[in-house]
C-alpha cells in the first residue's frame, strides 16, 4: 500500500493506492468518517456493471447504507442538466448535509460528482474511487470540479476537496485497451513537468506498462499521483505553480470542444496538444529540437491516435473562450526539457496555427494506407 499526502491548507487528505482497495473501500471510508451512515455512488453503467456489486458487498461489510446514483456515460454528459439530473435523485433518496458522495468512475464521473457535492445543500463531503488510468493518476487528486459548456470545457466548476481518494490499479485489468492507452498521456505529461525519471521509465517499459504488469502500474499511478500531490500541496487554487499542469491542455481542450467530445477521449486530445506546444518550443526557441521529437516520440509510442482534421483558425478561436485565458491572453506550458516547462502568454496566434498545422499533415502521414 502507498500512502501519499495531500497537504492543502483547510483539510489534508491521503490519496491511498493499492490493488484490491476496491474491495475494501467500505473499512477505508470508515476510518474516514467513523460517526456517517449513508453514502451515494454516482457511477455510470460499464463501471457500475463490472466493479459496482464489489465495492458494494465492501460498503455493506463496513455498516454503510449505500445506494447507487447513475448518471450517463461520456464527456458529452458532463453537463450542468446532469448535475440538476443527479441532485434531484439524490432529494428522492433523501440525502442529506451529512451524506457522502462517492464518486465511482473516471474523469468525467469525479469531475461531476465533485461539483455537484460543492453545491448540493451548500457541500457535502465526496470521496474519489476513480476507475481510469486518466482519473488514476490526475483527474481524482487536487479537488478540481466541473462541467462543460457549449462554449468550452470545465468553464463552470469549482475547487471541492475530497475526504479520501482510493486509487484501486486492479480495476485498470477491465478497461478497453483505447481507454487505458489514453490514460497513459496523462502519466506521461506529469515525466515531462516534473518527473524526469517518470518519463525515462515510461520509454524503458512500455511493453510491460500496454501489458498492465501490476508492478509496473502501481508504480507509474504512484509516481504521477506524488508530482500532482506536491503540485496541489504548494498551489490549491491554480494560482502559479499548478498552471504547469495543464501542459498539452490548451490546445488539447479546444480539439475536443470543436469535435464536440465526440472524436477523441480526453488523454488523445492531450497527446495531440503535448506535441503541438514542443513544436511551439521548439519554434520559439525555449526548447530544442532533440527534445521536441523526443516528447513527440514518447507521445506517439503509446499507440495510434484518431487523427487531427479541426481547421487551425477554429482552434485559435475556440482558445479565446479557454479558462486558461486572461485578459484575452492566452497563457502556454512549453517544455524547455524533460522535467521543466514555464508558462509563456506571448504565443504569437501564427505560431498556434502552424503547429495545428503539423498536426494535421502528422496525422495524414500516421493513417493506414487504404
Amino acid at each position: 500500500m502507498v500512502r501519499v499526502p495531500i497537504s492543502v491548507r483547510l483539510r489534508p487528505y491521503e490519496a491511498v493506492i493499492e490493488s484490491g482497495l476496491a474491495e475494501c473501500a467500505g473499512g477505508c471510508l470508515r476510518e474516514v468518517f467513523p460517526d456517517r451512515k449513508r453514502c451515494f455512488v454516482v457511477t455510470v453503467p460499464p463501471v457500475r456493471k463490472k466493479w459496482g456489486k464489489k465495492l458494494m458487498a465492501s460498503l455493506a461489510a463496513a455498516s454503510w447504507e449505500a445506494k447507487i446514483v447513475e448518471m450517463r456515460d461520456g464527456e458529452r454528459h458532463k453537463t450542468v442538466a446532469t448535475v440538476e439530473d443527479l441532485a434531484e435523485k439524490l432529494v428522492r433518496l433523501g440525502a442529506d448535509r451529512k451524506a457522502v458522495m462517492l464518486a465511482f468512475g473516471g474523469g468525467v464521473v469525479g469531475d461531476v460528482t465533485g461539483f455537484l457535492a460543492s453545491v448540493y445543500m451548500r457541500g457535502v463531503d465526496v470521496v474519489q474511487v476513480p476507475t481510469t488510468v486518466v482519473a488514476q493518476v490526475d483527474a481524482s487528486i487536487g479537488g478540481k470540479t466541473g462541467v462543460n459548456l457549449k462554449a468550452g470545457k470545465n468553464l463552470l466548476g469549482t475547487f471541492h476537496q475530497p475526504r479520501v481518494v482510493l486509487i484501486d490499479p486492479r480495476i485498470l485489468t477491465t478497461l478497453p485497451e483505447r481507454e487505458f492507452r489514453s490514460g497513459l498521456y496523462e502519466a506521461l505529461k506529469c515525466g515531462i513537468i516534473g518527473k524526469p525519471e517518470l518519463f525515462e521509465g515510461m520509454e524503458k517499459q512500455r511493453n510491460r506498462i500496454l501489458e498492465r504488469d501490476p508492478v509496473q502500474l502501481e508504480w507509474l499511478i504512484a509516481e504521477s499521483v506524488k508530482l500532482k500531490a506536491e503540485i496541489v500541496s504548494a498551489d490549491e487554487r491554480e494560482s502559479g505553480l499548478r498552471r504547469v499542469l495543464n501542459f498539452g491542455h490548451t490546445i488539447g481542450h479546444a480539439l475536443e470542444a470543436e469535435t464536440k467530445y465526440r472524436h477523441f477521449l480526453h488523454g488523445e486530445a492531450i497527446a495531440w496538444g503535448m506535441i503541438a506546444a514542443s513544436r511551439i518550443a521548439a519554434v520559439s526557441g525555449i526548447t530544442d529540437e532533440a527534445t521536441a521529437q523526443r516528447i513527440t516520440r514518447g507521445v506517439l509510442g503509446w499507440g495510434r491516435l484518431p487523427g487531427v482534421t479541426a481547421e487551425a483558425q477554429n482552434i485559435v478561436r475556440l482558445l479565446q473562450a479557454d479558462k486558461k485565458t486572461k485578459d484575452g491572453v492566452v497563457h502556454f506550458i512549453l517544455p524547455t526539457k524533460i522535467g521543466k516547462v514555464e508558462v509563456v502568454n506571448n504565443v504569437p496566434s501564427e505560431l498556434v496555427t502552424e503547429a495545428v498545422a503539423e498536426l494535421r499533415k502528422m496525422s495524414r502521414g500516421l493513417e493506414e494506407p487504404t
